[in-house]
Parts: structure tokens; sequence; C-alpha cells
């Protein structure tokens, strides 16, 4: 008999300050199968996506993941590549595969990110550097 195997990992970079990235993440941790995912708190790791030429700014802005085979994925992208892996939220995933519907939840997206990333003050990467937060 074939065994199968495990699920490739999928990295994800979230901004581990703000308070409803890290409850999303922390329930996305809870529901996540095995070790399908590894995840990176980006405000306290700057350098975490260097290697891809993404700042730590960049990925404060927006929710940033990489799958199994190095493809960095951005925003709304991002959360389709995580919800697909999460049994839960895998229609989520496929919903958002449909074009109007990924088009809306880019245009949603990347406004509430903006809007969000203006007000954190975390989100200055010298307040993280005075802070300790990052190197």
């Amino acid at each position: 008999m074939e065994e199968k195997s495990t699920n490739p990992v999928v990295t994800v970079y979230f901004d581990g300050v703000c308070q409803l990235c890290s409850k999303e993440i922390d329930y996305y941790k809870k529901i996540a199968p095995g070790r399908s995912f590894e995840w990176i708190d980006i405000a306290r790791n700057g350098d975490a996506l260097r290697e891809q030429n993404i700042s730590q700014q960049q990925a404060l802005l927006y929710l940033h993941a990489k799958d199994f085979s190095g493809k960095i994925h951005v925003g709304v992208d991002a959360f389709r590549l995580i919800w697909k892996g999460l049994p839960r939220l895998k229609y989520l995933g496929a919903l958002l595969g449909i074009s109007p519907i990924n088009y809306l939840a880019k245009a949603i997206y990347s406004r509430f990110a903006r809007l969000r990333f203006q007000r954190s003050k975390h989100c200055d990467i010298e307040f993280l550097k005075s802070n300790g937060f990052t190197d």
C-alpha cells in the first residue's frame, strides 16, 4: 500500500503586531491540518522576505504567502492559497477563483490594507526598530 505524502508547506508572512491580523492567523493555526503551514511574523522578522526583494514595509502592507514551489502570493491571492489549504475554508478559496468575486475582493482588500497600514503606528519601520521588533 502506497503512503500518501504530507501536504507541501505554505509559508505565511503576517503582521503579528496587528491585533486583527493576529486573531485571524491564530484561528487559521487552530484549524490548519498537521504541519501544512509555517507562520512568520513579519513585524518581528523584517528580513524574512529579503531574498524575494520584498521589504518589511511591503510585507506589512499586504499579507504574503509562499507556496511549495517558492512562488509568492500577495493580498487576496495569499488568502486564496491559505484558504485552499484549510479544510473548513477551502470553499472560500474556490470562490476567490471566480473572476468577478476575485476582482471585488482585491478592490476591497487593497483599500482595507492601505487604511490599516496608514493608521497603524507599528507599520512605521522606524517605530518597529526603535521598539525592538526588528533588526
